[in-house]
């Protein structure tokens, strides 16, 4: 073998390894990859049960019920459609009706989100980015002086 066919069967074996390389590290992110949706998205028919998503908006007044130990269920709405949500673990320190709220889970069979972790936002002035944007295409007003039927501040 020459030197020059030594070479190109090393670059052709690198290109091999480096290829391989990318497809498992693509498929290794589509199964990480968590898309974010809002409550009329869900109720739209965008997400399938099982599909794990977050899910954000606000949580509606009045909807947040606790149950036995650390379980909670409350309603996360963009002010146009609902989707009731059920955790179970410690909630933020800022998580309360009227507030934004990122949850991340998958939506059970009967239409109920079932969260495995829940963000809030961090001070008056902060919603998370995806959630603002979600909220602005749906026309929902954001910001100071906005009034949010069904999610008192």
């Amino acid at each position: 073998m020459t030197r020059k066919q030594r070479r190109g069967v090393l670059i052709g074996l690198a290109v091999g390894v480096l290829s391989l390389a990318a497809v498992l590290v693509l498929f290794a992110f589509r199964e990480s990859i968590v898309f974010f949706h809002t409550p009329s998205d869900v109720t739209e028919g965008k997400v399938t049960a099982g599909q794990r998503f977050r899910l954000g908006g606000l949580v509606a007044s009045e909807s947040v019920k606790r149950g036995d130990g650390a379980k909670v269920s409350f309603t996360v709405t963009d002010t146009i459609k609902s989707v009731p949500v059920t955790y179970e673990g410690v909630l933020p320190d800022l998580f309360r009706e009227g507030q934004g709220v990122v949850a991340e889970g998958k939506l059970g069979p009967d239409g109920t989100f079932v969260a495995d972790s829940v963000l809030a936002k961090h001070d008056e002035n902060y919603m998370p980015p995806e959630v603002a944007k979600a909220l602005k295409e749906k026309g929902v007003k954001l910001g100071q002086g906005a009034e949010h039927p069904g999610a008192k501040p």
